[in-house]
């Protein structure tokens, strides 16, 4: 798979009132009684008028809790708004997200919101969408190299790679000169157009450090395509730390920080990290970065095992997808917040972000509990 890049630039944000009547007693309830059943009927027609109106929902795998948390946020949202929808799942197989989606347009899908498994392999499959007349909303993740997508919604992944480097820069005093230390790192998906953004933030943090040798990477895996896991892989993570572990750090070196790029990825290699018995051993864990905050990260996090992982409120990104869905419908522009950095090799999408916040020990009670994303009960042991 070849890397391609995609231009980004984008900011560290990112009356009451009562019935008159000039009638009174009996009449003046039939008023009323007749406002209240026109704005009833009213109602049902609005909410009617989108019965017959299919939206399909294509998501690339239920392995990850957020893939299942955002098909469902995003089918119930739309479904309350009166819509009929079409949810998919795509095992992370992109021939058959591509069936998927042949089905939605021929299903008569009027908006086809997409989280893509290969953000490069739709464009053949997108070219339909045209003489159908259904629109396209690429979801999360940007869909390359087509014409035939229209708008995009998505947290800043460049903002989330600056904080999860700002993290490791500011735990390990890096701005203070302290090093050197060992560090690795593990990308996202080469068939995701996130993983770029993720890495260009990352390395805009830490790439001088890398140069001045206050962060050394021991293994000598520092570049993209090295460090690239298929499919944010929980499996390929733990083999790929399992084997690092094994060929570069059994002499008894401290891994100071893994910078991992999703909480599936961290997932693994923690899971590497406790096979090899890492923190009885050496005292304590590297730090870790995550990003999506799953429960079982969250409760890493909780034991001390795992130092941050990035929230991304995937309740807003759904609303947002939503309310982009309910513009079109009603033949309006919908609401976006950066019209020009988002460029999939074809055109610059008009783009909505979402911002992330980061959640370590000292946070993740008030964020995630507090804004009611988990229950704490399910945290007890």
């Amino acid at each position: 798979m070849m890397w391609k890049r995609v231009r980004h630039d984008v900011s560290r944000v990112a009356k009451d009132g009562a019935f008159a009547c000039p009638r009174t007693g009996a009449a003046c309830l039939f008023c009323l009684g007749f406002l209240m059943l026109s704005l009833f009927l009213l109602a049902g027609c609005t909410r009617s008028s989108h019965l017959d109106v299919k939206i399909g929902v294509a998501m690339p795998t239920r392995e990850f809790q957020r893939w299942n948390q955002d098909g469902d946020n995003l089918k119930n949202l739309l479904e309350k708004d009166g819509y009929l929808v079409e949810l998919e799942y795509a095992d992370n197989k992109p021939e058959l997200q591509i069936e998927q989606i042949h089905r939605m347009i021929e299903d008569g899908c009027r908006v086809i919101v997409i989280a893509s498994v290969d953000t490069g392999a739709l464009g053949d499959v997108l070219h339909e969408v045209e003489s159908a007349g259904c629109r396209i909303i690429a979801y999360d993740r940007l869909i390359m190299d087509t014409d035939n997508v229209d708008y995009y919604a998505t947290f800043d992944n460049l903002g989330v790679g600056i904080m999860m480097a700002e993290h490791i820069e500011e735990k390990l005093e890096l701005q203070e000169g302290k090093g050197p230390y060992y560090v690795e790192f593990f990308a996202g998906g080469p068939d995701d157009s996130n993983s770029l953004f993720l890495w260009e933030g990352s390395m805009e943090v830490l790439q001088p450090y890398l140069d001045s040798g206050q962060l050394v990477v021991k293994s000598g895996e520092a570049d993209l395509k090295s460090c690239a896991i298929d499919h944010w892989s929980v499996e390929k993570s733990r083999e790929r730390m399992g084997r690092i572990l094994r060929e570069h750090y059994s002499d008894g070196s401290s891994l100071d920080a893994v910078l991992c790029a999703s909480d599936s990825v961290a997932f693994g290699v923690l899971q590497a990290l406790r096979e090899a018995e890492y923190r009885s051993k050496r005292g304590k864990m590297p730090l870790l970065t995550g990003q999506d905050a799953e429960k079982r990260i969250v409760k890493a996090i909780m034991s001390g095992e795992q130092s941050m992982s990035i929230f991304k409120d995937t309740r807003l990104l759904a609303q947002q997808v939503v309310s982009m869905v309910n513009s079109i419908m009603a033949g309006g522009e919908p609401e976006t917040n950066d019209i020009g950095n988002y460029n999939n090799g074809v055109k610059i999408l008009p783009t909505f972000l979402v911002r992330p916040e980061l959640i370590d020990a000292q946070n993740y009670r008030k964020v995630l509990f507090g804004s009611g994303y988990y229950n704490e009960k399910d945290f007890e042991e």
